[in-house]
């Protein structure tokens, strides 16, 4: 097995992903390096430190495969006495989720099976050796033998044949993930054709957006003076408002001791059959003034943003586990349109030496075993061809920063600095920064992530207080997609990370209507950490949903409101499947799992 010498090797690499502008100072570094590490301790094939050199040395000028591009893979080989040769490629060891199985028969074409292991917290997968090699699965005290290679009807063969999203191999142990199509709406389809076939296809998108879209999903729910508000969650506490009306909304969940259709505005409440999760709402206008008013990182709100409805959902992260999936199709790795001159290689076929995720299968859905144990999902961020800087520094530098993201632990696409990022670390801790050397945490620890643009709120470290960002006024460096004088006023959805009386809460919010600095002053007024844009435009793309338990050991789903439910895949009697959990998707999607008592 290749892989991590000793402790001065790990620490070496460590340093390296925390350059993270280290296709120009990681080369240098590491030549420096390396002699070092020689002279400590011979290595036998390409330790995680050489594999970092040649990819730092090869990044502005080669292309290359998402295989190559992951430092920390290690590789198993074998031999079974039939002259087959097998390779088993672990991505990255630390999360312990992805496989590469390729298998060389005598005299016929390399076979590649992208292999998902759905226990990745107990369950460890090596390759034997030998003349009869096979996987060994070991956890929980004890261990599996499997070669689905084998037989006359060998399992991988059949696993494919089922042309699956997810197919058990192992006896459901492993899944195959096999190529499927992603379902899309036909807004998308629409706007993915003009982009993709027609010169000025955004220009025609973004008129569309700008007329006959503008505030399309706008909701403005009536205030009802003296109407009996229910019963609020008192330890999640309200958000900073100067009132706090009730108000009439649109949101579907059943709450508990109250109804969507009497919420006080800033309170949090119970979801009914939803332990951990509850849900807010408020118009922005009622805010606090000192909030509103009190610095300049912020727009001031005009008349339609303020009374625009914002519905917010939090989750009491002691219930949960978090993940990240990419779709079938987005965001994709090739290049963004928006970088150029310095900020685009024309000789590399994306920013990071690859266009397609191939060997790699993106599925776009939860895993079966996922599946039985989801609470909710929510649309992820940018495709490709927004999820880059046109204007200002960010354009010129490190490929003009296209927004990277990571599914467990195999960096599809680099995370790079001064980028909003949400991350989950392979022990579940859950973050989110903006990405630097200095609060980043180690690349081989990182299960989870996804970049979106910069924040919208952050801690001030001198007063403690909840602030803008930095470049929320800012539209064109910012990368808003939309106006800095809200001609471009929009559907949005952001997350944050908050105190909670059991540790950190999660909160999704989605604003009907909304710029980035009114989102940044609802973010402030509910104290979060950190905040950082989703997607916009469109409900496919601000799309929510809750999962709880249904009658015959099935799942009810329910939207944050109704028009989330057509987006949703329909069936030929024309029942709907729930999006990311029973269809594959074209887009990425974050998602929460109950957490296992067991554990």
């Amino acid at each position: 097995m290749y892989g991590l010498q000793d402790r001065a090797e790990m620490n070496a690499v460590s340093s390296l992903f925390r350059l993270h502008d280290w296709p120009r100072l990681a080369g240098g570094l590491l030549l420096t390096l390396l002699p070092a590490l020689a002279a400590a301790q011979p290595m036998p094939g390409p330790g995680a430190v050489e594999l970092a050199r040649r990819n730092a040395q090869a990044h502005e000028t080669r292309t290359r495969s998402p295989v190559e591009f992951q430092v920390f893979r290690t590789v198993q080989e074998a031999r079974a006495a039939d002259g087959t040769r097998l390779a088993l490629t672990s991505l990255n060891p630390g999360a312990n989720g992805w496989f590469l199985l390729e298998l060389f028969r005598p005299g016929q074409a390399r076979e590649t099976y992208h292999i998902e292991n759905p226990d990745p917290r107990r369950v460890t997968i090596a390759l034997t050796e030998g003349p009869d090699p096979a996987l060994s699965l070991t956890g929980t005290g004890a261990q599996t033998l499997c070669r689905p290679w084998a037989g006359d009807a060998p399992g991988l063969d059949r696993a494919r044949g089922t042309g699956l999203p997810f197919a058990p191999l192992c006896d459901g142990r492993l899944f195959l993930r096999n190529p499927v199509a992603g379902t899309r709406t036909s807004l998308e389809r629409t706007a993915e054709f003009l982009r993709d076939n027609m010169v000025f296809g955004e220009s025609l998108v973004g008129l569309v957006k700008s007329t006959l879209y503008k505030d399309r999903y706008l909701e403005s729910g009536a205030v009802l003076d003296g109407a009996d508000p229910g019963r609020a969650a008192a330890a999640l506490g309200r958000a900073r408002l100067a009132d706090h009306p009730v108000m009439y909304t649109t949101m579907t969940f059943d709450l508990v001791g109250a109804s969507p259709e009497r919420m006080e505005m800033g309170a949090w409440y119970a979801v009914e059959g939803a332990p951990g999760i509850y849900a807010s709402a408020l118009q922005p206008r009622m805010i606090d003034p000192a909030i509103l008013r009190g610095d300049s990182g912020a727009n001031a709100l005009d008349a339609v943003e303020g009374r625009a409805d914002v519905y917010l959902v939090g989750f009491d992260l002691s219930h949960f586990e978090i993940g990240y999936e990419t779709g079938t199709e987005h965001p994709r790795l090739d290049w963004s349109p928006r970088p150029s001159g310095a900020g685009r290689n024309w000789s590399i076929p994306g920013p990071d030496g690859f266009a397609r995720p191939d060997p790699l299968v993106p599925t776009g859905m939860l895993n079966p075993d996922q599946a039985a144990r989801v609470a909710a999902t929510f649309t992820g961020g940018f495709k490709r061809e927004h999820g880059a800087f046109r204007f200002g520094e960010m354009a010129t530098t490190n490929h003009g920063h296209h927004y990277g993201f990571v599914v467990h632990g195999t960096v599809l696409s680099r995370l790079h600095p001064g980028l909003a990022t949400f991350h989950v670390l392979a022990d579940g801790t859950v973050g989110m920064t903006t990405w630097d050397e200095a609060t980043a945490p180690p690349m081989r620890e990182l299960r989870f992530a996804r970049q979106n643009g910069v924040a919208l709120v952050v801690r001030d470290p001198e007063t403690g207080r909840s602030v803008p960002g930095p470049l929320v006024r800012q539209w064109l460096p910012g990368n808003w997609s939309g106006s800095a004088e809200a001609e471009l006023r929009t559907l949005r959805a952001g997350a944050c990370l908050r105190p909670g009386p059991n540790g950190p809460i999660l909160v999704y919010a989605w604003f009907s209507a909304a710029t980035p600095s009114a989102m940044a002053r609802v973010f402030q007024a509910y104290d979060c950490d950190y905040a950082m844009l989703l997607d916009m435009n469109a409900m496919e793309h601000t799309y929510m949903a809750l999962y709880t338990a249904g009658a015959g050991g099935g799942i009810d789903t329910r939207h944050l409101v109704a028009g989330m439910a057509q987006i949703d895949a329909r069936r030929r009697d024309g029942s709907r499947v729930p999006r990311f959990v029973g269809s594959a998707d074209n887009r990425d999607f974050f998602y929460l799992l109950r957490r296992e008592t067991r554990e």
